[in-house]
């Protein structure tokens, strides 16, 4: 790293249970590879003198289903490295694709932690979709460079699923794969760097991206803890995990091939099964070992899962492979390593026969254990290969292919003594964590040289002028019914002493002004103007110079405009309505393409920005990192005001990210068609029975907004 300054590294991931210890890897489909990645990569990385701290935010889960150690609020994993938990959603489990509408709490919390520990990292490193969408979000808000490794990719999932005959609309209401993509692409066009693990991850599966820029991505390989695995001491055997596979074996001494996966069906366990099962040189030479996850029961477990293990009992079964295949029910983390010297020690060999491997992890654990390996030729183990030299690629659909692979290593103690050294040799020289957080530091040297840090004003003391704040819309919600705009523009004085009052409009600031006088809408403490691109303060309003700058980062108008200028049904608004980060156009919905045609169009231009339709007709490009819900946040950490305090009224598209996450969301009844059904199942949004300001006045008596209001001078009552 070209920087010398100390490094702060802020990283994200969202689902899953992580902890310090004996992650538990294989219990679901969400505690895979990543929970185990994301803990060393924070320990690896604090291991650089450097690097002064490293934060890794997760969900907290408070459920009496797992550990108790998940609902800690911190977890310390080393001198300069932490897990930091974040409440976000209901308090117990719940898997990856239930948390897209808790997102945005999660970002509002994670974003409360950092600024109470008066801590902004250098730099936010997101893990998997969900990930991404929270840490473009605290990218964008903390003015910090965004790096992100997707692990697996939405497009790639959704083909998957589709060549294995799931309809659409299933895939779409079991994966909400539509939010997921779109989260991706956000992603990739926010990002200064994206991590690959392979060459063909890169090309094969970031490829199908519409932000699919290649000079952003690097191959950084992750490492194994090669304090963990090792070869074979002689202890192995007499642990309580060799008892355990012994007791399955008729002649516990043959070599062992061994597989190591979630029971899942893209792991292609069954195949495997059916290529040792068709194979009598293969069943007479060695054993079948299966470690698939831990059980009590298999009725218990997922439907995936059950169909899974239920499979691969009936195919042991009809093979009659009983005393050559062993399958326990239960392993440890620690267990792991021994399972590997276990197999090399008898001569055996590992393999990994998925359907697709991103990457692949066991077979570097296996390699630094002294242990042959055959694996999928499709993803991750053909630079594995290459690079370690220790093994066999596959078709992992061909039995005759597999079974032929692993009689070749079996059957040859040359051949498995020269690949066993030389897995050793590439693993040490190109997997160990230490290798990786060198690299990782030097790729993030050039992004930390251009960084030009946003000069912020100084934020005010909390409660030094006002407890909460209403923040509204101006035309959906206080123009269009006057009877009810003098009792709203009341409560609002009487209260002005605990409670700031704010304008978010797409109006200009000149256009608002004007409309507010000629309806006698007192004057507000801040106005957000041009959909949230512009902040302005009373009494005089003037502008917010720092998030100007702030959001002017990846901003370029004319190229927008070029790309734009040529589509039908799109037709330049006057310039009165253009801002400097405003791009504005009037769409025909009979005519122009659809929003994410528009979207594919501006990412293929290079173009990351925000793209918003409202009212069916109002099309408007801003910098990535404006919106009313960004600005609202900026005006939040300006003021002191805690988002939780804030109530934020909308009623059309323009004002969803205002509405989500910890802001008190009132949606009027008067909202534009459907532009904001989305949010009905989000927490914290009440929709109001009444429409314009009524329907505030509504909301602010559901919520009691000002029952609980502080006046300033008495927070130290």
């Amino acid at each position: 790293m070209t920087d010398a300054r100390a490094l702060h590294v802020l990283l994200i991931s969202v689902h899953g249970l992580i902890r310090g210890q004996d992650l538990e890897l294989g219990r679901d489909a969400d505690t895979g590879g990543q929970t185990l990645y994301v803990v060393e990569l924070a320990r690896a990385l604090a291991a650089q003198p450097q690097v002064t701290r490293v934060d890794l935010l997760t969900r907290r889960v408070e459920d009496p289903a797992v550990d108790p150690v998940y609902a800690e609020a911190v977890e310390h994993l080393g001198p300069k490295a932490r897990i930091l938990r974040v409440d976000a959603g209901p308090p117990g489990y719940i898997r990856k694709e239930d948390l897209w509408d808790h997102l945005d709490v999660f970002a509002d919390n994670a974003l409360a932690i950092l600024r109470a520990e008066d801590q902004v990292p250098d730099i936010v490193h997101s893990h998997y979709a969900d990930a991404g969408y929270v840490g473009v979000r605290l990218a964008n808000l903390l003015g910090v460079p965004l790096v992100h490794t997707g692990h697996s990719l939405g497009r790639v999932k959704r083909r998957r699923l589709l060549a294995s005959g799931l309809k659409r609309d299933v895939i779409e209401d079991r994966y909400h794969m539509a939010r997921r993509v779109e989260a991706e692409e956000q992603t990739l066009g926010a990002a200064s760097l994206v991590i690959a693990s392979t060459a063909n991850e890169i090309e094969e599966q970031y490829g199908l991206y519409d932000y699919y820029q290649p000079e952003q991505m690097q191959v950084i390989p992750p490492g194994t803890d090669l304090n963990r695995f090792m070869p074979p001491d002689g202890s192995e055997g007499d642990a309580p995990i060799a008892r355990e596979v012994a007791r399955f074996l008729a002649q516990p001494e043959k070599p062992m091939i061994l597989a190591l996966s979630r029971p899942d069906e893209r792991k292609n366990i069954a195949t495997l099964v059916r290529a040792y099962g068709e194979s009598p040189e293969l069943q007479a030479r060695a054993n079948l070992v299966i470690v698939a996850g831990n059980r009590e029961d298999i009725r218990d477990l997922d439907r995936g899962a059950q169909s899974v293990l239920g499979g691969l009992l009936l195919d042991i079964d009809r093979h009659d492979l009983y005393g050559k295949v062993a399958y326990p029910k239960h392993h440890s983390r620690d267990e792991v390593p021994v399972l590997y010297r276990l197999a090399a020690a008898t001569g055996g060999v590992f393999i990994n026969p998925a359907l697709t491997e991103p990457f692949g992890l066991t077979l570097l654990e296996a390699a630094a254990s002294g242990l042959p390996i055959v694996a999928t030729s499709d993803g991750g183990p053909v630079d594995i290969i290459g690079n370690c030299g220790n093994g066999y690629l596959v078709d992992p659909l061909n039995t005759e292919d597999i079974a032929g692979a692993l009689l070749e290593i079996i059957q040859d103690p040359v051949r498995w003594n020269m690949l066993s050294k030389s897995g050793l040799q590439g693993v040490q020289a190109h997997y160990s964590w230490q290798a990786h957080a060198e690299r990782y530091l030097t790729a993030l040297g050039p992004l930390l040289a251009r960084q030009k840090p946003v000069r912020r004003t100084t934020a005010r003391r909390s409660m030094l002028y006002h407890d909460r704040a209403i923040i509204t819309d101006l035309d959906q919600n206080l123009l269009g019914d006057p009877s009810t705009l003098g009792e709203f523009v009341k409560r609002v004085r009487d209260n002005r002493k605990c409670a700031s009052f704010g304008i978010a409009t797409g109006r200009s600031l000149e256009s608002a002004l004007k409309v507010m006088r000629k309806y006698g809408i007192p004057m507000p403490d801040v106005l957000i103007s041009s959909l949230g691109s512009e902040i302005h303060y009373a009494p005089e309003f003037d502008l917010d110079q720092a998030w100007s700058r702030h959001i002017d980062h990846l901003w370029t108008p004319a190229a927008v405009r070029e790309i734009l200028d040529e589509l039908p049904g799109l037709k330049r608004q006057p310039k009165e309505e253009q801002g400097r980060f405003k791009v504005s156009y009037y769409i025909d919905p009979r005519v122009a393409p659809s929003q994410e045609e528009i979207l594919r169009r501006l990412h293929q231009g290079d173009q990351t920005v925000n793209v918003i339709l409202s009212f069916g007709q109002y099309l408007d490009i801003l910098p990535v990192r404006a919106s009313k819900g960004f600005a609202l946040r900026w005006f939040s950490d300006q003021w002191g005001i805690p988002l939780e305090h804030i109530l934020a009224a909308g009623g059309s598209g323009a004002d969803e990210d205002m509405l989500r996450g910890n802001p008190l969301g009132v949606v009027v009844a008067n909202r534009h068609n459907d532009e904001l059904r989305a949010l009905a199942e989000v927490e914290r949004i009440y929709f109001a029975s009444h429409g314009y300001a009524r329907g505030i006045l509504e909301a602010i008596d559901y919520y009691d907004f000002f029952g609980a209001c502080s006046l300033p001078g008495m927070e130290d009552d």
